[in-house]
């Protein structure tokens, strides 16, 4: 089983994504109910960086950590639906780093005409990290990690936004471990996160801002209930 590398809660790219995300409107605080139905006051909406300013900033943080995390791999694999723009701006943002690496991404249903298969883009071969914005489920990555092993590649990791640190809701039961702790174990696989939840409540602890630092009791205590 490999070790999961997580993005520490003072690690300046960390706190500086979640700063943008909550400045983005992508991080909102309120009450919120989540898939599993749990009441949470923040929620993560990966679909609202939907500008390509955002998209550009947002890319940077991806590659940052991906390159931070000594990860070695040859291309990336976006899963649909989120993480095909993510992957592919992921990829643009590499090669403008001098990392010009093939990218690819599945289809939900295969196509008979034309080139047809499941996959667009590169051919998938060697070292592949799958990019998306969170792990729920796993069922993304599960899908993912079959490709790419039936196309004699070799998943190299999963690289995601943000690691919510909170037991897994999986098949109608509750985990005592998170999500991607789960994707980890399953498949031996690393995972990658920007920013993960002790991040947040890092930066509501020091953001300077009362209306932002009122919510840090709330997620405290939802990290306190849910959290691994």
């Amino acid at each position: 089983m490999s070790s999961t590398p997580r993005a520490a809660q003072t690690d300046p790219n960390a706190l500086d994504f979640i700063r943008f995300a909550v400045d983005s409107g992508v991080i909102a605080f309120g009450d919120f109910t989540t898939k599993a139905g749990r009441q949470s006051p923040y929620f993560f909406n990966a679909g609202l960086f939907n500008d390509g300013a955002m998209l550009g900033v947002l890319a940077q943080f991806y590659a940052r950590a991906l390159l931070a995390s000594g990860v070695a791999f040859d291309m990336l694999f976006g899963p649909a639906y989120k993480g095909i723009p993510l992957g592919a701006v992921v990829a643009v943002e590499l090669a403008r780093l001098g990392r010009n690496v093939g990218f690819a991404y599945n289809r939900k249903e295969a196509k008979d005409h034309g080139e047809g298969g499941t996959t667009v883009g590169a051919p998938i071969r060697g070292r592949v990290v799958i990019v998306d914005d969170v792990i729920s489920a796993g069922t993304a990555t599960g899908e993912s990690v079959r490709l790419i092993r039936a196309a004699g590649a070799e998943p190299a990791a999963v690289l995601i936004a943000l690691d919510r640190q909170e037991k897994a809701a999986i098949a109608g039961r509750t985990l005592d471990i998170s999500a991607v702790q789960h994707v980890s174990q399953e498949y031996g696989l690393p995972v990658i996160s920007i920013a993960n939840l002790d991040s947040l409540l890092a930066y509501l602890a020091d953001s300077g801002h009362a209306e932002l630092a009122r919510w840090r009791p709330a997620v405290q205590q939802y990290r306190d209930s849910y959290g691994v």
